[in-house]
């Protein structure tokens, strides 16, 4: 079957119509996450704020190198652990931070698995709000 050019246009014109009426998602409102994941290698808010502070540690002289998800951990049959930052101390000390806002099931138990599993020190790494600094928990 031909059209038609203004038969095209009416055509378009109708499913152009409907699609601008199509209800958009509500966005996300306080209290609600993201959903999805970012791309390999970019950070979120918070990983970006923690570089930050790694990197003025790291003027002080506390660690000596720091980076952004640079190694992965086998933990069993496809299923692997990525801490977010791997940091060596400027005691040539290596450990695994981690750095959350929230705390989803499995990522707690992957660090868990990762910390019996590897000789490193393993660090969660989140940002308390009330007292403006950075609070750490250790496995």
């Amino acid at each position: 079957m031909r059209m038609t050019e203004d038969e095209l246009n009416a055509h378009l014109a109708k499913h152009n119509s409907k699609r601008n009426n199509a209800v958009e998602p509500k966005k996300t409102q306080k209290g609600n996450r993201a959903l999805g994941r970012l791309k390999q290698g970019v950070m979120n808010q918070t990983e970006a704020k923690y570089a930050t502070h790694l990197e003025q540690l790291k003027v002080l002289g506390e660690i000596s190198w720091y980076s952004f998800e640079a190694w992965k951990f086998r933990l069993a049959n496809k299923t692997f652990y990525s801490p977010d930052f791997i940091v060596m101390k400027s005691t040539g000390e290596l450990e695994a931070h981690e750095v959350k806002g929230y705390w989803e099931d499995d990522a707690r138990v992957k660090i868990k698995v990762a910390a019996q599993m590897h000789p490193l020190q393993f660090i969660a790494v989140m940002w308390n709000k009330n007292n403006d600094c950075w609070d750490f928990e250790y496995f």
